[in-house]
């Protein structure tokens, strides 16, 4: 798990590529838009379900969502280092938040479709769950009109794909994607989710699935009453000076802080990267992450040690060696752009899992079986030793 993604926080790059016209843009699926200070420990969050009793449902009625496992697999999209407020909590299932107050549970059906149960929800905004929860799934675009681009481009990609598809780029609120990643940086998965964990426990309570308890994420206005010191109290260690501060940045921006983050999504990317660079305790790596999974900056390449090694070893080779750099960071974004175009940052998404310990073991295991059915002398060579093939 320490290879999942982290964001250390770099100095800005020069240049930020912007988003070309090629390779050809995939069909786009039209769906609907979506639309006084205390110490926390004394403020009770107030629970506003409609059903208050905690949801331990035994035998939930899933409801397909109509998309099949080439567009989305769950233990490819929710454990990989997206977002760190989704917990499993069940075989193949994940659980939830999303449009802020719908706690809602994901589960890969037999049939490789992905069904959905909401446990419970705010019951003034019950009728735009649905809307919620398929704004978040980015479903809007196709995932296999996308590969399908990234596979005429790149032969390494096209085979991966057929044992990694369904790893989906999910679409983020905003403000809760800017404080994970404040919390991910220079940090550990299992202490990132801890902090983000304390985080969340500060929104209203919502419900328990799976032993674990879920709650909405807090507003601008409820996080402002936090202290530094009691986030430090917490172990947010430096970030807590970093949080503090990119919430009093925010609550000072006109029109306010989650529409000023909003409005990014309409932006282009350096523009984007600038502003959040604004922020307190986010650099160009921690922005390109919010811009990617939250702001619809398709082609934000968040390059770090592991995306770096990704690149001089398939895109850049010629670099092989060599240190990461602020400049040589922008080439890296810049490499990622032109071999897959506008989504690049999907692309990058497949490649950073293949190579994350917990996947490439499951991956090479898939490719052993392909080449077990494919070549007559592969049961021979398996018997002779071979249990592991090397990946690239």
């Amino acid at each position: 798990m320490q290879a999942l993604r982290t964001c250390p926080i770099m100095k800005r790059p020069r240049t930020i590529p912007s988003a070309p016209s090629t390779p050809p843009s995939p069909q786009i699926i039209q769906s609907k838009k979506t639309p006084t200070s205390r110490s926390f420990s004394s403020i009770k969050p107030r629970n506003i379900l409609i059903n208050p009793t905690p949801t331990t449902e035994q035998d939930p009625k899933w409801v397909p969502l109509n998309l099949s496992r080439s567009e989305l697999y769950l233990p490819l999209t929710f454990p990989t280092g997206q977002t760190f407020r989704w917990k499993q909590t069940a075989p193949i299932q994940y659980t939830g938040v999303v449009g802020r107050s719908h706690l809602v549970s994901l589960k890969q059906l037999d049939n490789g479709d992905v069904g959905y149960h909401f446990h419970c929800t705010n019951s003034k905004a019950a009728a735009s769950r649905e809307e919620a929860l398929v704004d978040f799934l980015n479903v809007g675009i196709s995932l296999s009109e996308v590969w399908e681009s990234f596979k005429a481009s790149d032969s390494r990609f096209a085979e991966l794909a057929t044992h990694l598809e369904g790893a989906r780029v999910l679409r983020q609120d905003p403000l809760e994607c800017l404080i994970q990643f404040i919390c991910s940086s220079n940090n550990n998965i299992k202490r990132i989710t801890m902090m983000v964990d304390f985080v969340s426990s500060l929104g209203n309570y919502l419900g328990d699935v799976g032993g674990f308890k879920f709650y909405e994420f807090p507003s601008l206005e409820r996080l402002a009453m936090v202290s530094e010191q009691e986030l430090r109290a917490a172990g947010f260690g430096y970030r807590a000076k970093y949080i503090v501060g990119t919430v009093e940045a925010l609550q000072s921006k006109p029109g306010g802080g989650t529409e000023w983050l909003a409005a990014l999504r309409k932006v282009d990317l350096p523009e984007a990267i600038d502003a959040l660079c604004s922020l307190p305790g986010v650099g160009p790596k921690v922005a390109a992450c919010i811009s990617l999974f939250s702001l619809d900056q398709h082609h934000a390449i968040p390059v770090d040690t592991h995306v770096w090694k990704i690149a001089t070893k398939y895109l850049l080779p010629e670099l092989a060696g060599t240190s990461l750099t602020p400049k040589l960071s922008s080439r890296v974004a810049d490499a990622f752009v032109k071999t897959y175009g506008k989504y690049a940052g999907w692309a990058q998404t497949l490649l950073f899992i293949a190579e994350l310990p917990s996947q490439k073991a499951l991956l090479t295991s898939s490719l052993l079986n392909s080449t077990v059915e494919k070549s007559p002398k592969s049961k021979k060579r398996k018997q002779g030793g071979i249990t592991e093939i090397p990946i690239g």
